[in-house]
C-alpha cells in the first residue's frame, strides 16, 4: 500500500530538481544542456554569485546588482533556460524551456 501511495505521489508531484555543477560557466552549461524540457536544476547562490556577480553575498543579484542579474539572465537565455532565485534556500534554479512540441499540446 505504501509503495502505491509513493508511486501516486511521484505522478502528481514535480520531480526533484538536480544539483548542477556550478564550479565554472562551462561546467554549468554542460549540466544545463542535459536537462529535459521543463526540467529544473539548481546551483548554490554562492556558486551563482562567484560566476555572475561582482557584489558581495548580501547584495548579489539585488537591486544594486543590475550587471549580475544581466549576466546570469543572459547565460540562462543562451542555454534555453529561465532562472528563479530562492535566497531562503540558498539556491538559484534553472528551468529548461519547453520544446515547441510540448507547448502546442
Amino acid at each position: 500500500m505504501v509503495s502505491f501511495i509513493e508511486k501516486l505521489f511521484e505522478l502528481v508531484a514535480p520531480p526533484k530538481a538536480k544539483k548542477h555543477d556550478g564550479t565554472t560557466e562551462a561546467a554549468l552549461a554542460r549540466s544545463l544542456s542535459a536537462l529535459l524540457p521543463e526540467e529544473r536544476g539548481w546551483i548554490t547562490f554562492a556558486e551563482a554569485r562567484i560566476l555572475f556577480s561582482t557584489k558581495g553575498t548580501q547584495y548579489a543579484f539585488g537591486e544594486t546588482d543590475q550587471n549580475g542579474r544581466r549576466n546570469i539572465e543572459s547565460f540562462a537565455t543562451q542555454h534555453q533556460s529561465v532562472i528563479n532565485f530562492m535566497p531562503v534556500k540558498g539556491r538559484v534554479y534553472f528551468v529548461r524551456y519547453p520544446t515547441a512540441a510540448t507547448s502546442i499540446a
